[in-house]
């Protein structure tokens, strides 16, 4: 299969599930199937956007919109997502995943898979959630993220917590589902543990490491289409190693509302057992009605764009 080269053959518009690959930005698939797209179509105005920023230390479903899709984009961000987290008790991060290396510390030896089991149901339903601050909401215009970086840089990293609650607003977001998947012990850590493990019922693999309409941006340069997985991996992100300090980790399913933030829970749910918590590995399993099991690589959605065709 592959699309004609006109793109008026597409009233509506060209919705593509991709699956994003680890440590690329939301921004480098749009970036790589615009420059397909734009080839493809030979037209150089072509809308290309996303519905719903994954963080770059997650994989998984990400909608590419093209053309009059663009205008759906708000439409299907605003759908109901599901999350496979990975979540290591006994250690936090400023980011709260492994974008940070670890800050502080936390006892863990009474973290069981029935401890985490009876935490999980006070999560259900409707709550307010504050967002962590690196993130990409919107503070008086101004990116979360860009603050807590500016902080972090300056090696003020004890005042990042006061101002999260300082100048994050509160969401409100509902988690509908909550399922343990897996526990693993403290102690066997990930190589005997879920990095052997496979599919989990068809919603893909489990995660390996670390979860508003995003546009491309014209002025950034675009990635060629012949561009491999390996070389598009951002070098400037960062990837914390905490497989080696044994920590007890979970496998959760995670079913919730648009605006809900996986790494804010993994922080909530750690200090609701009385310890610390940081995501390990995220996948974004499902976003609205697009699954996991029926997304494209990217290689494959490049794919749809052949020259000639």
């Amino acid at each position: 299969m592959s699309f004609t080269r006109d793109i008026a053959d597409y009233p509506e518009g060209i919705v593509l599930a991709v699956d994003k690959p680890y440590r690329w930005t939301s921004a480098d698939v749009i970036r790589k199937l615009k420059y397909a797209a734009i080839r493809h179509f030979a037209k150089k105005n072509l809308k290309v956007g996303h519905a719903g920023t994954l963080d770059p230390l997650a994989t998984g479903v990400l909608l590419v919109c093209i053309g009059p899709a663009c205008k759906r984009a708000q439409e299907l961000q605003d759908h109901d997502k599901e999350y496979i987290a990975r979540i290591r008790f006994g250690a936090t991060t400023p980011s709260y995943d492994l974008e940070k290396e670890v800050d502080r510390r936390f006892p863990f030896e009474h973290i069981t898979r029935e401890a985490v089991e009876a935490a999980l149901p006070a999560f259900l339903g409707e709550q307010e959630q504050v967002a962590p601050l690196f993130s990409a909401k919107s503070v008086d215009g101004v990116r979360a993220y860009e603050l807590a970086r500016k902080l972090y840089r300056s090696g003020r990293t004890a005042e990042l917590d006061a101002a999260a609650l300082d100048t994050l607003h509160r969401s409100r977001i509902v988690i509908s589902e909550l399922e343990l998947l897996d526990f693993i012990p403290a102690g066997i850590g990930v190589s005997e543990s879920v990095a052997t493990l496979g599919p989990v019922r068809g919603r893909g693999p489990l995660p390996q490491a670390v979860g508003g309409v995003g546009e491309a941006d014209d002025s950034e340069t675009p990635v060629p289409a012949g561009t491999s997985a390996s070389s598009t991996a951002s070098s400037r992100i960062h990837v914390a190693d905490t497989s080696a300090l044994g920590l007890p980790e979970a496998v959760i399913r995670i079913a919730c509302s648009k605006g809900t933030y996986i790494r804010a829970f993994a922080r909530d749910l750690g200090e609701a057992l009385g310890s610390g918590a940081h995501l390990g590995g995220l996948i974004r399993s499902r976003s609205g009605s697009f699954r996991i099991e029926d997304a494209l690589s990217v290689d494959q959605a490049l794919a749809l764009f052949q020259p000639g065709t």
